[in-house]
């Protein structure tokens, strides 16, 4: 009875010193868990650097047009169909590029009398749209007007595209070369060092989309129409997530 006894008061002991390791180790186990450990311990600083890099516009962005007046739609239409082939004639033997039509309309037109409504004929016009070397563009606007163009609806200004994806790799360059450097100049008011880089995040680098600008076009009597351009901005952002 007494051996009985004893030999299961040793068997709960063992039971109980086997369920008192496993804890411990547990316990030791979550503790020293260094990446545990290494997670609680990072601080990290984020900032946003900006780099914009300006390139010169090389190319104008030109929409013109021919407008018709007249008494039957068949006929406006057919004179703005003659002129509008001439215009497109003389722009492929000029070799622009892009060229597209963006336009074709043909409207009525009323006079009002005595409250009454009186149609009084059309209005046609048919536009297109085209790329050429800014240095030549003065001239064909010019050529273009004696072919029968008769609305300059406006010019833009954009670099080469070559120019531009350059200017995109240069933009994100000092964006990041920013980010970098506003990292620095606060932590250094902190007393701390920067660490590894933990995140980048590319927010692009844009060119703006081309405005167009009105340009008067001149008669042949006259010089020719100057046409100057400018340059061209390209924005880029970057944001970066750095351990101290």
């Amino acid at each position: 009875m007494n051996s009985n006894l004893q030999r299961g008061t040793i068997i709960n002991f063992r039971s109980l010193l086997t369920a008192l390791c496993l804890t411990l180790t547990l316990v030791s186990f979550v503790r020293l868990d260094p990446a545990v450990a290494q997670e609680q311990r990072i601080r990290t600083l984020t900032v946003t650097g900006r780099g914009v890099e300006a390139i010169p516009t090389t190319q104008t962005l030109v929409r013109l047009g021919v407008e018709v007046q007249g008494k039957t739609a068949a006929e406006v239409q057919q004179e703005a169909a003659r002129r509008s082939s001439a215009v497109v004639e003389l722009l492929r033997s000029r070799q622009v590029e892009k060229l597209e039509t963006t336009g074709i309309n043909l409207n009525p037109n009323y006079s009002y009398e005595n409250n009454q409504q009186r149609l009084t004929g059309y209005t046609a016009t048919n536009t297109v749209s085209f790329r050429i070397n800014t240095q030549s563009a003065g001239t064909l606007l010019d050529d273009a007007v004696r072919a029968g163009a008769t609305r300059i609806q406006g010019v833009s200004f954009v670099a080469a595209e070559s120019a531009i994806e350059q200017a995109q790799k240069q933009a994100l360059k000092k964006a990041t070369q920013d980010a970098q450097s506003q990292a620095d100049a606060v932590l250094s008011a902190l007393n701390l060092k920067r660490g590894d880089i933990l995140g980048i995040q590319v927010n692009g680098a844009i060119a703006p989309p081309p405005m167009y600008r009105q340009v008067e076009a001149r008669s042949a009597s006259f010089a020719t129409t100057p046409v100057v351009g400018g340059e061209q901005q390209v924005d880029a952002s970057v944001t970066l997530q750095i351990s101290y």
